[in-house]
């Protein structure tokens, strides 16, 4: 069993393709081995800035030697049929082929013996296939090379088992030759294997696991931060990011200027994240510090003072521009530039955002009714000011912090704290990690806000379509279901989302009974998404949405809960089985007669004391589920359905359904019909799996 190291050395190499290059090429090459009868024991990438390298350990040396077997023509067959199957088995004669009995007769087979291949022989067609399909999300060519790169490949390293495999690609032939730091130790390394090539670029320079510049990354950070009693603000996408931008990082502390203070901490956070990559520093209480951390590719003579001076110069123009739109977004009130908004597209079918707020500002005082403790005066306000900061200097720079720029500016304006706030809210949730908003103005104007996008864009058929979703409709449907279930709204989404529809006026033409109809099964589809991690089965929801009338998803969630607990009970596991029994029984015998057995069975004409006793019960039960189900008692509901079990088991052992007396089997038919009206009125046991 043999190594093989493999390092393609480009130029700069985008932070975001990195960990995906790693596990591409994993597969490709992986995968190929296998195939070729070569697995690897072990096998792993380590991708950074300018390299991508691979490890496979415990390679064969070769491939197994195998035996291939060609069936041929039958003894006996035409000299031109033997003849051909000769040329194509490559034997010379017939004494070389075997003779096989088979059911039809004898045949002749040739058993062809290949000897495998060496590994390094392989090896290079692998490699060189898997690089030419690695699917960098842009790629480009360079010079004359007709082969596509996520950047110019200026070098490639490939050793298998201490010797040199000629790799070509893009025009690069693969030694056993890299280099180090592109400043700090750029001479040739030749190596030899794994454990060589990373103990020599760690004296280069180089770091090449990216968890191991991750974790010195943070470690250290952390340790320049407490020594001023600060931590770094917890940010994994910054981290993961900077993690793929260095090399070999030295993290450093900055000062940031006291006249930038003033500026809200989300916008010195955001200006520093995007443009500059530098980590954010908060004191024990949480409040922002006037400190930064930024990483260094070099090591520095100075200690890094040059590069930290160099660093907060940039920031100061960064954070000054900040600071201007800042001061001169709060001259104007936030409700003037509502009428801005005529000049922002929402869509194109749909009209502007000003369009856009007057419907959620209707909607939102719909829906206000539904939220205990919205004012419809504050949730009407906060919807007609709560797009307005996207005609704000600062939120055409910083995109991200939309909403959240309304806030500080309402505030300033003074607004009251829950309008300010419900502009801040109303984009939340955004993901499932995202806090729901809990204040009542916020709710109104979160959920108005989804529903009128998720309206407006199945109105024009522009509804999500396998994997594809452009306009975030799957994560807006989340949204409003987080905003029902976990502020527990009795909301009736059918009645909603028909008012949203007809909120759009003349520019939808569609029907909003029907739409609100098509939006209600994907937030069926959506809802089976939200309850898989909760361990909440989807058939049991399907069961409980097939019933047609339900959509207050607070209710909806307490039957499915109740359901589930039902059939995790021997009586209601029981049930279910008798149930199917039931409706098989009735199907098949209503296909057979080309009739319907529905209706009430005649007591006096079912003939058998248990079918009479199981008549009574249903119409008791029957009764009492109607009732606990008017209270939204489920569990109570089931407990009832629950004392069918006995009763419908004891006529299944007693009683033969299909009589020879006719006007029995037509009652005892009836009577296994209303069993399935019965447990139809809390799901539908059909839909349940299982």
């Amino acid at each position: 069993m043999a190594e093989l190291l493999l390092e393609l050395l480009s130029e700069e190499i985008p932070a975001r393709m990195q960990a995906k290059a790693g596990e591409d090429i994993v597969r490709l090459v992986g995968d190929a081995l296998k195939a070729q009868g070569l697995p690897a024991a072990s096998i792993a990438a380590f991708v950074g800035p300018r390299r991508v390298a691979l490890v496979a350990d415990g390679i064969p040396a070769a491939q197994p030697d195998v035996n291939e077997e060609r069936k041929g023509p039958a003894v006996g067959a035409p000299e031109a049929a033997i003849s051909g199957f000769l040329r194509a088995s490559g034997l010379s004669s017939l004494d070389q082929a075997e003779v096989r009995e088979l059911p039809k007769g004898k045949f002749y087979f040739a058993v062809i013996k290949k000897a495998g291949r060496p590994t390094a022989v392989v090896l290079k067609e692998i490699i060189e296939a898997a690089l030419a399909q690695l699917p960098w999300p842009k790629s480009m060519r360079w010079a004359s090379n007709p082969a596509r790169w996520v950047r110019p490949l200026h070098r490639m390293v490939c050793v298998f088992d201490g010797a040199v495999v000629k790799v070509a690609f893009a025009g690069v032939t693969a030694g056993d030759i890299t280099v180090g730091h592109r400043f700090l130790a750029p001479a040739e390394i030749k190596v030899t294997c794994f454990a060589d090539y990373t103990a020599k670029l760690k004296q280069a320079f180089v770091m090449i696991d990216p968890a191991e510049r991750s974790k010195t990354i943070s470690e250290n950070l952390a340790r320049l931060a407490a020594a001023e009693n600060l931590k770094v603000t917890d940010d994994p996408g910054l981290l993961a990011e900077v993690t793929g931008l260095v090399e070999w990082p030295v993290p450093l502390m900055g000062t940031i200027d006291a006249r930038f203070m003033d500026v809200p901490a989300e916008v010195l956070t955001s200006a520093m994240r995007k443009h500059q990559k530098y980590f954010a520093l908060a004191d024990a209480s949480g409040k922002f510090s006037p400190r930064f951390g930024v990483i260094a590719n070099m090591v520095n003579a100075d200690g890094g003072k040059v590069v930290v001076a160099g660093n907060e110069r940039v920031l100061r123009a960064r954070l000054s521009d900040a600071k201007f739109f800042w001061d001169k977004d709060r001259q104007e009130k936030l409700e003037s530039r509502l009428p801005k908004l005529d000049e922002r597209v929402f869509q194109a079918k749909l009209g502007t955002v000003h369009a856009k707020v007057e419907r959620i500002a209707r909607l939102a005082a719909a829906l206000a009714k539904h939220v205990p403790g919205a004012d419809n005066k504050s949730v009407t306000r906060a919807a007609y000011l709560c797009k307005c900061d996207l005609s704000t200097d600062m939120v055409g720079e910083f995109p991200d912090l939309q909403g959240l720029m309304g806030r500080y500016y309402a505030l300033h304006d003074h607004e009251e704290p829950t309008v300010a706030n419900a502009i801040a809210d109303h984009y939340s949730p955004l993901g499932p990690n995202d806090a729901c908003p809990t204040a009542p103005v916020s709710i109104a104007v979160a959920l108005a806000d989804k529903i009128d996008t998720l309206a407006g864009f199945f109105g024009i058929d522009e509804k999500p379509t396998g994997s594809k979703d452009p306009y975030a409709l799957r994560r807006a449907a989340l949204g409003v279901i987080r905003l029902i279930l976990e502020n527990k709204l009795r909301l009736p989404l059918r009645q909603v989302f028909a008012e949203a529809v007809r909120g759009y006026g003349a520019v939808l033409a569609a029907d909003p009974e029907k739409m609100a109809g098509d939006l209600l099964d994907f937030f069926a589809d959506r809802l089976k998404v939200h309850l898989r991690d909760k361990g909440i089965r989807h058939d049991l929801i399907a069961a409980v949405f097939a019933l047609g009338d339900e959509d207050d998803l607070v209710r909806l969630i307490a039957r499915v809960e109740a359901l589930a607990a039902f059939l995790s009970s021997d009586d209601g596991a029981n049930l279910l089985i008798a149930y199917r029994r039931a409706v098989n029984i009735v199907r098949i015998e209503e296909k057979k007669d080309a009739t319907t057995y529905s209706g009430a069975p005649a007591s006096a004409d079912l003939g058998a004391s248990e079918a009479t006793a199981l008549l009574t019960q249903l119409e008791e039960i029957e009764s009492a589920v109607t009732q606990r189900l008017s209270k939204d008692d489920f569990g109570g509901a089931m407990g009832m359905l629950a004392k069918l079990r006995r009763p419908v088991d004891t006529l299944f052992d007693k009683v033969t359904i299909n009589a020879e007396v006719a006007a029995h089997r037509v009652a005892r038919l009836k009577l296994l019909a209303r069993i399935g009206f019965a447990m139809g009125q809390v799901a539908d046991f059909s839909l349940i799996e299982g």
